[in-house]
């Protein structure tokens, strides 16, 4: 028997689309104007009853209900979320939060390091491949979102999910969950605008919720940052 329920599998796949758009992309009007139209921060699932999740719920919605029409997202706020964005994930200079695991796991903070290649060769025996516009490390945060989305609907379709639990169990345990929690750690902290300070909490939120559900004990790892 699946440890998620047919609904609550759809409502993690749902969020982890918008997860792997909004951590991965940088920000735009067309984005912030797709979260008014079709009020994600009222709709998004409760997945923990936690403060920290009723909190970014709150900083997303209060960022959001700022912006009625696309014609008053203007250029200042729109540069303020691009900059915002940036300086967290690629600087210029040193990210306020890196998101590529390895840098947290790998004692010189390098690249491609082996938890890297202990990710590439999970995805090769999944079958899972990106095509991606740059070369972007495949432990980036947002891309494991959109490796999420994508097990979750199969989990979701399919009539003997045992083997794509065990997947996505894995992916979580061995590969995300040692490091993640440190990374958003660091975006709610370092973030200057209530939409991406929103977005970690109820991140976090979201894998804490998916802890609960699946009962997973995440691997203990060293992190260097």
């Amino acid at each position: 028997m699946s440890s998620l329920t047919e609904n609550e599998l759809l409502e993690y796949q749902g969020i982890a689309r918008i997860l792997h758009n909004v951590l991965f992309n940088d920000p735009t009007p067309e984005l912030i104007q797709g979260f008014i139209e079709h009020d994600v921060a009222q709709s998004w699932p409760e997945f923990t009853g936690s403060a920290r999740e009723s909190s970014g719920r709150e900083l997303l919605s209060g960022y959001l209900g700022q912006w009625t029409y696309l014609d008053q997202w203007t250029r200042d706020n729109q540069q303020a979320l691009k900059l915002d964005y940036a300086q967290l994930f690629y600087g210029p200079g040193e990210p306020n939060a890196v998101p590529w695991g390895s840098v947290y796991l790998s004692e010189r903070q390098l690249l491609n390091d082996k938890t890297t290649l202990a990710l590439k060769a999970f995805y090769q025996e999944q079958g899972i491949s990106f095509e991606l516009d740059t070369n972007q490390p495949v432990d980036h945060i947002g891309l494991f979102f959109a490796v999420l989305d994508q097990m979750l609907t199969q989990w979701a379709q399919s009539d003997d999910s045992e083997a794509i639990e065990r997947s996505c169990m894995i992916l979580l345990q061995q590969h995300l969950l040692p490091w993640s929690g440190r990374c958003l750690e660091l975006m709610a902290e370092h973030a200057k605008t209530d939409f991406y300070r929103g977005i970690a909490l109820l991140t976090q939120a979201y894998l804490e919720g998916l802890i609960q559900k699946l009962n997973l004990v995440p691997m203990t790892a060293r992190l260097y940052r």
